[in-house]
């Protein structure tokens, strides 16, 4: 038998262990060529720019 709770815990007390649960909403940068909004520190994949530099080529 597997071991059992000693006593019940209090939901305030279940919330707050799973506080660091919570999912969160990503950052959004507008980018500096095409003016679309991109998750901050990552390539804009509509211009395939990163910091003022083309990393990918995109097709047309």
């Amino acid at each position: 038998m597997p071991p059992l709770p000693k006593r019940k815990y209090a939901k305030t007390r279940q919330r707050l262990r799973r506080q660091h649960h919570a999912v969160r909403r990503p950052k959004l940068v507008v980018c500096a060529e095409c003016n679309e909004t991109h998750q901050a520190h990552r390539i804009c994949w509509a211009c395939g720019m990163y910091r003022g530099r083309s990393v990918i080529e995109l097709e047309d």
